[in-house]
């Protein structure tokens, strides 16, 4: 079927997930592009196609409306939006594992999708977000994490209930420093842990800092005060990962 008013009930709830509230309320979001509808698809998220009014592309067992190119405007938050567009369900959480990283109050949306990369990349199970941390939705986060959201566990929580259940697993809990903590390179490794990163200008709360058994900085050239959380989290869980 072909829509080409955005005044169409369906148009309108489509438009609709690009709110937090509603994404919540449906369980639903969209992605948009070839390459993120295919990563939904192929993990079993994908639940519908919208497609540029003659596009041809085709995912078995997907339905799929067919807008013009003045509604898939409308629907896309990008200034140049992608002829192909996917409404997903939200992925669902399982078990945590014995390698987590713990965010602590991300709030930039391309630090989250790169964080998600650097866990998917260097092995960790689990991700936990603070219930401050920004939504694993957002489009912005979505794009930046190209696809990888769709191959990891990442759970919301709030971590003052969290990390006392993972202190009686025995899990060992890294907080992380700027400076005044144990190099990076030169930890013990251990099966079960978990590391925390903190909010880009404030970093680990002090709630949260209770309850870390080691903190961690990362070496580096003395005229470079800090990195941005993102390139960070890269390089602690490179070495942990080691």
């Amino acid at each position: 079927m072909l829509y080409t008013s955005s005044n169409n009930s369906k148009i309108k709830k489509i438009k609709k997930l690009q709110q937090k509230k509603y994404r919540d309320e449906t369980g639903l979001f969209l992605v948009e592009g070839e390459h993120l509808v295919k990563e939904a698809y192929h993990s079993g998220f994908l639940q519908e196609l919208i497609l540029e009014r003659d596009e041809t592309f085709f995912l078995d067992g997907i339905p799929t409306s067919y807008v013009t190119k003045e509604i898939l405007s409308y629907l896309s938050t990008l200034e140049t939006p992608y002829p192909i567009m996917g409404v997903c369900k939200k992925i669902e959480e399982k078990n945590i594992g014995e390698r987590i990283l713990i965010l602590d109050g991300i709030q930039d949306p391309g630090n989250l999708g790169t964080m998600i990369r650097s866990a998917v990349a260097f092995h960790i199970d689990t991700i936990i977000l603070s219930l401050d941390t920004v939504d694993l939705y957002n489009p912005k986060v979505i794009r930046s994490t190209q696809g990888l959201l769709f191959h990891i566990n990442i759970q919301r929580r709030a971590l003052t209930d969290i990390l006392p259940l993972l202190k009686k697993e025995d899990y060992t809990i890294y907080g992380t420093k700027v400076s005044n903590g144990k190099n990076c390179r030169t930890l013990e490794k251990k099966e079960k842990f978990a590391i925390i990163m903190g909010n880009e200008g404030n970093g680990i709360k002090k709630e949260t800092e209770a309850f870390c058994d080691v903190f961690l900085s990362i070496p580096m050239h003395n005229t470079c005060e800090s990195l941005n959380v993102g390139v960070a989290t890269g390089i602690i869980l490179y070495e942990l990962d080691k």
